[in-house]
């Protein structure tokens, strides 16, 4: 039997949110394995912890930059978020940017691609380091286009123009007017950042997570004692109410909650002048699924002060 710990057990209480003895017990019965633990959780109706995406933690920015029909989203990593408002790491960052534009989403790629003022991204980010003394790394970039139509962003909090801890870019493939795409697009890119899906329709989520939903569905309601006969109905019945939850186009819409985003966007046709097809979306959170090191600040002051009187 793996040794559960009791910091194992405060990452699966964070995490779901269920009790403390509950935790350790899920631990217990799935060997110490984290993701198996949360399953166990939900099976017993003890988590809601399904689309928690992980705690946010990592400092940096997120970046966004647009050029006529493509657009590119570029998350760059820092120790610190008094980094974040130096204006070397904005520039650092917006220049990675612009090169992922022309380069692509491969990180290897952009690093060795030249940066704008001499040297390679790679050697920027170094140099970088050096000045301001901390730690930085590119850690992600997606690139997303579409043929005919228009691409909209939206940036949440915004430390400065296109730079934030959350940042959207939506594509909408149309013939319509490029203003009212552009307002549409907005609202959506808004809406993608609040609520969070996983893809644009049922089709694009992972075949390996619907699995994963249906066996937590099957084994939650046969421990409930509900014939097999019914399970596979009420598996079915789940897995439609998931993908309202998790798909863009079946969420309820923020700006208007009676009506889905994709009935919203088939109102939207007729004063933009032609049909509209959510062709794609970008979201970075910063820092998302990365852990960051607690430290006890006060501890840390306490030292200092210890080391300089001795």
């Amino acid at each position: 039997m793996s040794n559960i710990t009791a910091a194992m057990v405060k990452d699966l209480r964070e995490q779901t949110g269920a009790g403390m003895m509950d935790c350790k017990a899920a631990l217990t019965e799935t060997a110490g394995e984290l993701e198996a633990a949360v399953d166990w959780l939900r099976k017993k109706g003890l988590s809601k912890a399904a689309k928690k995406a992980g705690r946010v933690a990592a400092e940096g920015l997120v970046a966004l930059v647009v050029d006529g029909n493509k657009g590119v989203a570029v998350e760059v990593n820092s120790e610190t978020d008094f980094v974040a408002r130096n204006p070397e790491f904005q520039d650092l960052v917006s220049g990675i940017a612009d090169v992922a534009l022309k380069v692509g989403e491969d990180v290897e790629a952009i690093k060795a691609a030249p940066f704008t003022g001499g040297g390679t991204v790679a050697e920027k980010i170094a140099n970088t380091v050096a000045k301001i003394g901390e730690h930085m790394s590119l850690r992600r970039a997606k690139v997303i286009s579409v043929r005919q139509g228009a691409l909209a962003t939206y940036v949440h909090n915004p430390v400065v123009s296109n730079k934030g801890r959350i940042g959207v870019v939506v594509a909408l493939e149309s013939t319509g007017k490029t203003d009212k795409l552009a307002e549409l697009g907005r609202q959506i890119a808004m809406h993608v950042a609040s609520a969070n899906p996983l893809a644009v329709d049922a089709s694009g989520v992972d075949t390996a997570t619907v699995e994963r939903e249906k066996t937590i569905l099957a084994d939650k309601y046969r421990e409930q004692g509900k014939p097999e006969a019914a399970i596979a109905k009420i598996v079915d019945s789940g897995i439609k109410t998931y993908f309202k939850e998790v798909t863009l186009l079946e969420q309820p819409f923020i700006f208007d909650p009676s009506k889905s985003v994709g009935q919203a966007i088939k109102e939207s046709e007729g004063s933009a002048g032609g049909p509209i097809k959510v062709a794609g979306f970008i979201r970075f959170a910063l820092g998302e699924g990365i852990e960051k090191q607690e430290s006890d600040f006060a501890a840390e002051v306490a030292a200092q002060a210890g080391h300089a009187a001795a």
